[in-house]
């Protein structure tokens, strides 16, 4: 499971050093894609799989469900990092997500999010009030 938040930065050659603590599980490969949100979504490559088979049961007679499939698989790319753990992001993602020097690389629990450093920190500000005063059972069970 990908818990926390980290602030690595982005070199020139459009590569990040994935925190110690994700490498083990990305160290097979894994799959960059466009988040929602305006961020990006690293999944391990198994979970990838396992996500794209949940997403072929939606009919294909749903335009929505067609429309999320183009735009999540159209950005999609395999990646190895290297052995520093380094993540090379293709440059078309980085324009999608506004990736320039600071980044904030979440855990998001399946998945890794990572995000331009302000984004994320104007995301987290506008959500924080809102999910301080949820009041309601957002997750069935939880609370």
């Amino acid at each position: 499971m990908f818990l926390g938040t980290y602030e690595p930065r982005l070199d020139d050659k459009g590569r990040v050093i994935l925190p110690a603590k994700f490498r083990s599980e990305l160290a097979e490969g894994l799959v960059l894609t466009r988040g929602q949100d305006r961020c990006l979504y690293a999944f391990p490559a198994a979970e990838f799989q396992s996500m794209h088979e949940r997403l072929r049961q939606a009919p294909v007679t749903s335009k929505q469900a067609r429309d999320y499939l183009r735009v999540f698989l159209s950005g999609a790319s395999d990646e190895l990092p290297d052995r520093q753990g380094r993540l090379t992001i293709p440059l078309s993602l980085r324009k999608y997500a506004g990736l320039e020097k600071d980044l904030a690389v979440i855990g998001a629990g399946s998945r890794v999010e990572i995000w331009d450093a302000t984004a994320w920190a104007d995301y987290l500000t506008a959500q924080e009030e809102a999910f301080a005063e949820t009041a309601e059972e957002v997750v069935p069970g939880l609370f």
